[in-house]
């Protein structure tokens, strides 16, 4: 089972740059490039959020993505769910033994932990909408442009 990948940051990272467009459209490339990653992996998550109903495509010479719903509809839980499979946090990949008492008894006891704990997470991540997170990246801005006054 895997744990958390790094699709989640790029994709939060893609629907915040859609968000920033304010409602034009951006190709693969130009949200690769604020990544300094591969346009190839980009369009991946793109496709992923696409399936999800978080972006939408438009082909052709004047196309591109954009948010399918308003920013502030979007959490960065729906993106983690968009783009990840499995759980965050992994459990033994082969059970242990039945003649450790730790064993016997450790698998059990780790579940309601990271059950505890991914629910925790996905709570927090339900707050947190895209709008959001535009709202801190520019406040964060203005913040730098101030300082070097």
């Amino acid at each position: 089972m895997a744990g958390l990948s790094s699709r989640s940051a790029v994709a939060i990272h893609a629907l915040t740059m859609l968000a920033y467009r304010g409602g034009g459209s951006l190709t693969s490339a130009e949200i690769a490039d604020s990544l300094a990653s591969n346009p190839v992996l980009v369009r991946r998550i793109l496709g992923r959020l696409r399936d999800a109903g978080l972006v939408r495509s438009v082909e052709g010479r004047n196309g591109g993505w954009s948010l399918a719903r308003a920013p502030r509809g979007i959490t960065l839980l729906d993106a983690y769910a968009a783009v990840e499979e499995g759980r965050v946090l992994s459990r033994h990949a082969h059970p242990p033994s039945d003649a450790c008492e730790v064993g016997r008894n450790i698998c059990d006891l780790l579940e309601v932990e990271f059950q505890d704990a991914e629910r925790a997470m996905e709570k927090r991540l339900g707050r947190t909408t895209v709008a959001g997170l535009l709202r801190r990246v520019l406040d964060t801005e203005r913040e730098l442009a101030a300082a070097d006054r």
